[in-house]
């Protein structure tokens, strides 16, 4: 137990301590600008990121991941704050606590096995894309000052660590934004700092239960938006728990993490804050700044408050050019350029889910619909492969009286067709025996043809024998086939 508390909290505790204060450096413009999105005041974009940061902490199942207010979270919450005000959103991110806690206890977090490496690549290009395209708007429109100061703050970061000794005891987004500060404040250029970001607030966050009637109304007025923040909430973190587990090499608890994220969601809720999740952009410069156990992220929550409330008025001053060029080096290192490598040599299957998920997720900039999309393509193609994998071979006996077929393969929706194909219902035979040792029957369809091939060769003149059916084939073709059973002609129409 001692053991296992410090290897998950106090076995990198310098690396961590500064890696969190990169991060919430790095969280402070983005929950401001998410607020702005979801159409509610900067604090709330604030507290909730404190508080989801320090939960996830001790409730999560991935060390080292961030979690915090987010867009695609934000973009989801527009309507009902538009429509019923920002009491109504904080209900909304109780029952979406509470949802994700039931999912935890479920076990949903298992369904990311069925999330193929071809669709979790495009999520990570894609939100590369969106991180870089965030920065945009800092760069447009802006004097040469803001070029310089970025130019000059990716040069420290890329090069920073290769002074010796310093280079790598501190993590070098951090050197940039103080340095980028420091000579903003000496300066005094007029460029756009966090200040203009939106006013910080300068009070400790505090229990606050929603104003809203509690009613079935408001239950039925908050829940769909609830489903909404679940799905995506949780879908966002199961990718960021992947992805983190790629770049440390280790494993993370899916369920454990659907029900951190719950549990922190109703905390955010009950201090003001709007429903949060996994962060890739944060927990990737976690990672590259050498954060690694749960006291990064911890750091990085407890450092947040303390900047936003105590320290507003040096954070002010930090130049949102020091920001663009840590959040472009996040889209640089997030990108994965060995996919665009691998593609010759991939399947041409892989590189469609992949660029589909890109295309998706950017145009839409719906992280979900894009994993979804990418979910579905990938088990269209491997449906398709699979159902191609089949085998009927036959062999005559007895004089060309008889003939044994031999099926070897997988017998499903996609293969049905090519099951029935694969038997001469025109060979004028007496005897047909249909050997199934080496095949199996998965659904319905599958039985369907089995029904149709044996009572096509009844029609002719023969009589089947099927055998060899696996236990698991057996069950299902007893309880659904026909040809099996008396009247078999009658039941299926005389078709």
């Amino acid at each position: 137990m001692i053991q296992s508390i410090r290897q998950t909290w106090f076995s990198n505790i310098r690396a961590d301590v500064l890696a969190g204060t990169v991060v919430a450096l790095a969280l402070i413009p983005e929950a401001i600008a998410f607020s702005i999105i979801a159409g509610v005041d900067p604090k709330v974009g604030l507290y909730a990121s404190f508080c989801i940061c320090v939960v996830i902490a001790f409730a999560g199942g991935r060390p080292g991941m961030v979690s915090a207010a987010t867009g695609a979270m934000a973009l989801l919450m527009t309507t009902l704050v538009a429509e019923h005000g920002l009491q109504y959103l904080l209900a909304a991110t109780l029952l979406t606590g509470v949802l994700q806690i039931v999912a935890g206890v479920l076990r949903l977090g298992e369904l990311m096995r069925f999330v193929s490496r071809s669709v979790v690549t495009g999520f990570v290009n894609a939100l590369a894309i969106l991180i870089f395209m965030a920065q945009l708007p800092e760069l447009t429109g802006v004097t040469w000052h803001v070029y310089a100061m970025t130019a000059a703050g990716l040069g420290i970061i890329y090069l920073f660590p290769y002074v010796p000794v310093i280079g790598r005891m501190l993590p070098s987004p951090l050197i940039c934004i103080l340095v980028l500060t420091g000579v903003y404040m000496a300066s005094d250029l007029g460029i756009n700092t966090v200040g203009d970001m939106g006013e910080l607030p300068d009070t400790l966050p505090v229990f606050l239960w929603p104003d809203v009637p509690l009613n079935m109304e408001t239950f039925w007025i908050i829940l769909p938006y609830s489903i909404m923040l679940t799905v995506v909430g949780l879908m966002e973190s199961m990718m960021t728990a992947t992805i983190v587990d790629d770049l440390t090499d280790t494993g993370s608890d899916k369920n454990r993490e659907c029900r951190g994220q719950g549990i922190a969601n109703i905390g955010a809720g009950l201090l003001g804050g709007m429903a949060g999740c996994g962060m890739i952009g944060q927990s990737v410069i976690n990672i590259k700044s050498g954060g690694r156990t749960r006291l990064s992220t911890l750091t990085a929550g407890i450092v947040l408050l303390v900047m936003v409330v105590f320290l507003s008025d040096w954070v002010s001053l930090i130049p949102m050019a020091a920001l663009v060029a840590v959040m472009i080096m996040v889209s640089i290192g997030t990108f994965s350029w060995e996919s665009l490598r691998d593609m010759r040599k991939h399947p041409m299957s892989t590189n469609v889910v992949m660029v589909t998920v890109v295309v998706v997720v950017v145009a839409t900039h719906n992280l979900a619909i894009g994993v979804f999309v990418g979910v579905l393509l990938s088990s269209l193609f491997f449906a398709n492969k699979v159902g191609r994998l089949l085998y009927i071979g036959s062999t005559e006996t007895d004089d060309g009286r008889s003939r044994e077929y031999e099926v070897v393969g997988q017998v499903f929706f996609t293969s049905a067709e090519q099951f029935v194909a694969g038997f001469d219902f025109k060979e004028a035979l007496d005897h047909v025996r249909i050997d199934l040792r080496r095949a199996h029957f998965w659904d319905i369809t599958a039985v369907g043809a089995l029904d149709k091939v044996v009572l096509k060769f009844r029609r002719e003149g023969a009589e089947v024998d099927v055998v060899g059916l696996n236990e698991a084939s057996a069950t299902l073709v007893d309880r659904i086939a026909v040809h099996d059973k008396p009247d078999a002609e009658k039941l299926l129409g005389g078709h």
